[in-house]
C-alpha cells in the first residue's frame, strides 16, 4: 500500500513539473517599437493605385485614409491631415521618367482634409476622392496623377506617406458598337497567301468576312514575305472612327499573331495620317483598342510591324467602331 501511495506521489509531482514548464514565459528580443508605431497610408503599400474610369455624369470615387502601425493601439487620438502634394507629383515624375499632370482642380475633390485615428483604434474612417469625368476639363485617354500626402504630429513613415493615384477616363465601350463591314472593300495589301491555306483562308478578304474561323495570312509559299505587312480597306463612306477591333487567328500558340500594329487613316487614299501605334495580345478573344483621338476617315490601313513569333503574320478579323 505504501509503495502504491509513493508511486502516485511521484507521478503527481512529475505532472506538476511538466505543466509548470509549459507555463514558462517566452522571452522575445527587444524590438524598436517606434519603428512600427508610425502613420502610413494603406493605399500606398502596393505602389501606385491605377484606375481606368468610365466617362459618365456621376462622380466616381476612390478611397484614401491613414493607419497607424504597432502592436498596441494608440493611447490617445491622432490627428491626420491630407492634401494634394505638388512636390510629390514632381518627385514621382522625376523618379519614373514620366510627365503626368495633376488634373484640373474642378475635376476632383477630397471628402475630407482632416481625420482622426481615435484612441484605441488603428485607422481613420475611409475618406473619398471624388472625380468628375465630364464637364470638368479631364481629357479622354489621358493619364493624370493625384498624389495625396498625410501630415501629422505623430511619427510618419516617409516611404508610405503619399498615395499616388493614376487615373484615366475612357468612354463606355457599350455605347460604341462595331461598324457593319458589309460595304468595306480591300483595296490594297502587301502580301497574302493565295493558295497554301486552302480556298477559304489566306487571302486578305478573309480578315473582313465576319467569320472568326477564316483568316488572312501573309505569303509563305514560294519566296514568302517578311514583316512589316499591311492591309488597306475602303469603308465606302467617311466615318468617325473611335477605335479598331481585332481578332487573332483562332489557333493555339503565338506563331504569327500580331504584336505591334500601326493604324493609319485617309480621306482620299493619297494622304495618310498615323492614328495610333498599338500592341495586341496573343489571345483568341476580340481586342477593342481606342484611338487616342477620334478621326474622320474613309480609308484605313493596318500595318503589322512585329508579331509575337516568326516573320509571317495572320489575322482572323479586323474592324472599327
Amino acid at each position: 500500500m505504501k509503495k502504491t501511495t509513493y508511486s502516485k506521489i511521484v507521478i503527481l509531482l512529475s505532472l506538476c513539473y511538466f505543466f509548470q514548464g509549459c507555463k514558462d514565459e517566452i522571452n522575445q528580443p527587444d524590438q524598436d517599437e517606434p519603428q512600427y508605431n508610425q502613420l502610413y497610408m494603406p493605399q500606398a503599400v502596393k505602389g501606385a493605385v491605377i484606375r481606368t474610369l468610365i466617362e459618365k455624369a456621376e462622380d466616381q470615387t476612390l478611397i484614401y485614409g491613414a493607419n497607424v502601425g504597432g502592436r498596441k493601439s494608440p493611447d490617445g487620438d491622432i490627428k491626420v491631415s491630407f492634401h494634394v502634394d505638388q512636390d510629390m507629383a514632381a518627385a514621382y515624375n522625376s523618379t519614373n521618367h514620366t510627365s503626368y499632370e495633376i488634373p484640373p482642380a474642378e475635376s476632383f475633390q477630397l471628402s475630407g482634409a482632416e481625420a482622426v485615428i481615435k484612441k484605441g483604434t488603428f485607422a481613420t474612417e475611409p475618406l473619398k476622392l471624388a472625380i468628375k469625368t465630364t464637364g470638368a476639363g479631364m481629357k479622354l485617354f489621358k493619364t493624370y496623377l493625384i498624389p495625396i500626402t498625410i501630415t501629422s504630429d505623430h511619427m510618419t513613415n516617409a516611404n508610405l506617406k503619399t498615395t499616388f493615384f493614376l487615373v484615366r477616363c475612357e468612354p463606355d465601350i457599350a455605347n460604341y458598337p462595331d461598324y457593319d463591314r458589309s460595304g468595306w472593300k480591300v483595296i490594297d495589301f502587301s502580301t497574302q497567301e493565295s493558295s497554301g491555306e486552302g480556298p477559304n483562308n489566306g487571302r486578305a478578304i478573309f480578315a473582313f468576312d465576319n467569320d472568326i474561323n477564316t483568316f488572312w495570312h501573309s505569303q509563305w509559299t514560294g519566296s514568302g514575305s517578311r514583316l512589316p505587312h499591311y492591309l488597306t480597306v475602303d469603308m465606302g463612306t467617311t466615318t468617325t472612327v473611335h477605335g479598331c477591333n481585332f481578332i487573332q487567328r483562332q489557333a493555339s500558340g503565338i506563331a504569327g499573331k500580331a504584336d505591334s500594329v500601326v493604324i493609319s487613316y485617309s480621306l482620299d487614299n493619297n494622304e495618310w495620317i498615323k492614328a495610333a501605334g498599338i500592341h495586341l495580345q496573343p489571345v483568341q478573344s476580340q481586342q477593342k483598342i481606342w484611338l487616342p483621338d477620334f478621326v474622320e476617315a474613309r480609308y484605313l490601313k493596318f500595318t503589322i510591324v512585329t508579331t509575337h513569333s516568326e516573320q509571317f503574320s495572320n489575322m482572323a478579323e479586323i474592324g472599327a467602331y
